[in-house]
């Protein structure tokens, strides 16, 4: 049985812009921040690893049907849900350092998960989508998904020991391995997805508004396939 969890009726949200902090006052999202649903983290999930596999394509044409909040928290988890008391992540990282940060888009907004709690967290208000569509040189699937999830890294947190080099290349397979997670989760819940990594990296960061250290590398938009 899913567990939800009431928040605030109101959130204040900090993001770093233009080398200072402002402070977004953001009403969340009742589909999400006010019924967050935790993640299925034990038993079957009805499809096995080998069917969802072998069955992952990438869609890119969705219906209009929004997700639920349950299908986004599986979601988010997937990709960076912690899975062992230590802090360990569904996705390999080195010197378990992680370095990634994991927003998603979708019509009431723009949030950000938190592994700690499986919390999902109002980030700004206001639907993204078409904006993150032009900075992705016009791909349709990043505006008509009824979810983008946006994989962001601070490679500070791997450069400070591996260095600046290696460190980006942690940074980058750990996106990966971060992004197959997500596809084949929303393979197992029926949706469709796909990976983007075409887009203006700058273009992308000032309509997400990212903080100054936070680079997007990787969008997937997730919604019901159009069949």
């Amino acid at each position: 049985m899913l567990a939800f969890r009431r928040a605030a009726p109101v959130a204040v949200v900090m993001a770093a812009c233009n080398g200072g902090s402002v402070a977004h006052r953001v009403e969340p999202s009742r589909r999400i921040a006010e019924a967050e649903a935790a993640p299925v983290t034990t038993g079957d999930s009805g499809m096995s690893l080998t069917h969802a596999l072998r069955t992952r394509r990438s869609v890119r044409e969705f219906r209009a049907d929004r997700l639920s909040a349950a299908e986004l928290s599986q979601l988010a988890w997937s990709a960076q849900g912690i899975t062992h008391e230590a802090g360990y992540r569904t996705a390999p990282s080195a010197g378990a350092l992680y370095p990634l940060e994991l927003y998603l888009a979708t019509a009431d907004g723009l949030f950000r998960y938190r592994p700690s709690g499986d919390r999902i967290l109002p980030f700004s208000a206001g639907d993204l989508r078409e904006a993150m569509k032009n900075a992705a040189h016009g791909q349709e699937a990043v505006g008509e998904a009824a979810a983008v999830f946006v994989i962001a890294a601070v490679y500070s947190r791997t450069a400070a020991k591996y260095g600046p080099d290696r460190g980006a290349r942690y940074v980058h397979l750990e996106a990966g391995h971060a992004a197959q997670n997500l596809l084949l989760q929303a393979t197992a819940l029926g949706l469709g997805a796909v990976p983007v990594g075409a887009f203006d990296d700058a273009a992308l960061h000032r309509a997400l508004g990212l903080p100054r250290d936070e680079m997007p590398l990787y969008l997937i938009p997730v919604g019901r396939p159009r069949r």
